[in-house]
């Protein structure tokens, strides 16, 4: 059990925690929630005893061992191997003791080392670092190689693997999914899954969050609230008390009206029932979730567009790559209403084929055809690094605008107006980028590319350092976006929500890929398995073969368990239908602007209630059903 005990915590002259008393639990798994500039970090330093408190103190318990990931990772020629092993420090140490012993000769100094070598499983270690870098994508011609030889994103990598490389009673992880992929994520969520310990985590992604945490402290106005749950519990929490203030609720309605309108619009042109139904189900999340975030900073949109192409490119017999090819023969049209998300292994050729398309690199061979009005908004991580440091917020809309022809001649009061959305806002919009963290300057290089009008959006990993609620606005303003989209990002949850349709790049190889996330995910585990036994020769033998009478009977008693499983799913659909229209019923109550009397207080509290009562039971019956569906699918 770790005290927080009337703490107070500031950062400069800011004042980021006020007069805190908090009780971390053994073995919780917590999410921990705030904006950025919040004082997240700041609380992790603190906990690691980095930078000191103003006020209070943190009571640990004895003997208490912690790990926590690095933000630096200077250049060194040290391998990548050695550099997540040395995280293990007791193993280094008994590794130079029993090194010096075995050069004195000393016999029982050996055999007691060795004995708590074992202790230890000290004889695993390297195995284990091996793991770990194979699991975050390093080959293993790379395990060799020196840090210094590693891009700033692939050191990152490296401190995520020495945190988790340190044995540890209390584990913290700051923005952890930062620079992974997508197969990189699931791999640690896997690992995760497995840790001991109490886990602290910070994270813009929803999902991950989700699958990790059980409980959820929350920075708000100097203080830290608590919830239990994930955090999609935490939302529905924050939502309900938020809705006793009206003119939050009247926010929250309006809101829920324009994610009804793009479920409407997604039914319409939705071909793949599969997807259909994660993505339906997505969406009806999106809608309870959506009153978590009214008080957001970040409120933007994508310029409307004049004119939109029927096709905006024609990819033929695509061929990507560098020295030696990544992926050949894509052939693909990206029409005015493709939304693609693009799957695949790190280094398959993902922000390879996106930097062809934005015409940042050429492609090996074939052919890709563009339409005249073709407008293309390009955001990856090196736009971020190559922001005119020297410039303003307005002074970069403004070039922007200067520099294109589509754009119209707008003021710079326009601009401001604009950049408030991405809270750039009084003097912030005239203060030179150098100053702004690694958050502002992604939200600034989002915000030139939604100024710039596209109407296709090339987005390679958009949320790496944006916090939560900028990754809700973001995923709102791709809801709303008119044009066309392609996505690479390891936030399922972004990608859930906001394209209709996957394409992979495997092994060379670019193809739809007929799923969704979830069954991604299985083709992952799937393949790493397959990986595992390649060698292994498959059962020919007859006795492994049905014959057709042995085949007949199997079928009869499918049917005959299939029975019950559709009888099933028609009560649920039941259920569902009555536990809708009780909802409508309600929320057509809570329109009612007298129920906010003081007066009324207590009805409105109890039909709050009812209402938070009746999504529960809702999305326990959706899940049932959807699960129903995979399990008929599936037989």
């Amino acid at each position: 059990m770790i005290l927080l005990d009337d703490i107070s915590l500031m950062r400069g002259s800011q004042l980021l925690l006020k007069d805190v008393t908090l009780t971390l639990h053994r073995g919780e798994r917590t999410g921990v929630i705030g904006r950025n500039g919040c004082g997240k970090t700041s609380l992790f330093r603190a906990l690691s005893k980095q930078i000191p408190l103003e006020h209070g103190e943190i009571r640990f318990p004895v003997g208490l061992r912690w790990s926590a990931m690095s933000q630096e990772t200077p250049g060194s020629d040290r391998s990548a191997l050695d550099f997540v092993i040395d995280a293990h420090s007791e193993y280094r140490a008994l590794e130079a003791s029993l090194e010096q012993a075995e050069k004195a000769f000393d016999d029982t100094a050996i055999a007691n080392l060795h004995s708590q070598l074992e202790a230890i499983h000290g004889y695993a270690t390297r195995n284990n670092a091996e793991q770990l870098l194979s699991g975050l994508g390093f080959s293993i011609a790379e395990f060799a190689l020196p840090v210094r030889n590693f891009s700033g994103g692939w050191r990152v990598r490296l401190n995520l693997a020495a945190a988790l490389m340190c044995p540890s009673d209390l584990l913290m992880l700051d923005e952890p999914t930062n620079h992974l992929d997508l197969e990189a994520t699931v791999w640690l969520e896997q690992w995760l899954k497995k840790y001991q310990g109490t886990l602290l985590l910070i994270s813009h992604d929803r999902t991950f969050l989700d699958s990790m945490i059980d409980h959820v402290i929350h920075f708000e106005n100097g203080s830290l609230d608590t919830y239990t749950g994930n955090y999609s519990a935490f939302e529905k929490q924050r939502s309900a008390k938020m809705a006793l203030q009206q003119a939050l609720f009247v926010k929250q309605q309006k809101r829920r009206e324009q994610i009804e309108n793009f479920v409407r619009r997604f039914r319409v042109k939705a071909s793949k029932a599969k997807q259909a139904q994660s993505r339906l189900k997505e969406l009806n999340r999106m809608q309870d979730i959506a009153a978590a975030h009214v008080d957001s900073p970040f409120r933007f949109e994508f310029p409307a567009l004049d004119h939109l192409p029927t096709f905006l490119m024609q990819l033929e017999k695509l061929c990507i790559g560098f020295d030696s090819p990544l992926a050949g023969n894509i052939n693909l049209g990206i029409r005015a209403d493709t939304r693609i998300g693009l799957l695949g292994f790190n280094g398959s050729g993902k922000s390879t084929l996106l930097k062809v398309l934005a015409e940042q690199l050429k492609p090996l061979s074939g052919s890709i055809v563009r339409a005249k009005k073709l407008r293309i908004g390009y955001f990856a991580q090196h736009q971020v690094d190559e922001l005119n440091l020297d410039a303003t917020p307005v002074a970069l809309l403004r070039d922007a605008r200067d520099n294109s022809k589509a754009l119209p001649a707008k003021g710079d009061q326009e601009i401001r107006d604009f950049l408030g959305g991405f809270d750039f806002r009084g003097s912030r919009t005239d203060e030179v980028i150098r100053n702004f963290s690694g958050g502002e300057k992604a939200r600034l290089a989002l915000a030139k590319v939604a100024w710039q009008k596209p109407n296709l959006l090339l987005l390679d990993e958009p949320t790496n350092h944006l916090d939560l609620d900028m990754c809700h606005a973001l995923t709102v303003a791709l809801q709303e976006f008119q044009g066309a989209m392609i996505v690479v990002s390891h936030d399922r949850h972004l990608l859930a929500n906001t394209v209709d349709e996957f394409h992979s790049i495997h092994e060379g190889v670019f193809a739809e890929f007929n799923g969704t996330l979830v069954d991604y995910e299985k083709w992952l585990f799937a393949n790493a398995r397959a990986d595992k036994s390649a060698t292994k020769k498959p059962d020919n033998s007859a006795d492994s073969k049905l014959d057709k009478k042995a085949q007949r009977q199997q079928s009869a008693a499918r049917r005959a368990q299939l029975a019950p499983l559709i009888k099933q799913e028609q009560q649920l659909e039941q259920e569902v239908t009555a536990i809708s229209t009780e909802l409508k019923t309600i929320e057509h109550q809570l329109t009612d602007e007298s129920l906010y009397n003081d007066a009324e207080k207590s009805k409105l509290t109890a039909l709050l209630a009812k209402q938070g009562q009746l999504k529960s039971l809702m999305q326990q019956k959706e899940e049932q059903w959807f699960s129903l569906q995979h399990e008929l699918a599936e037989s």
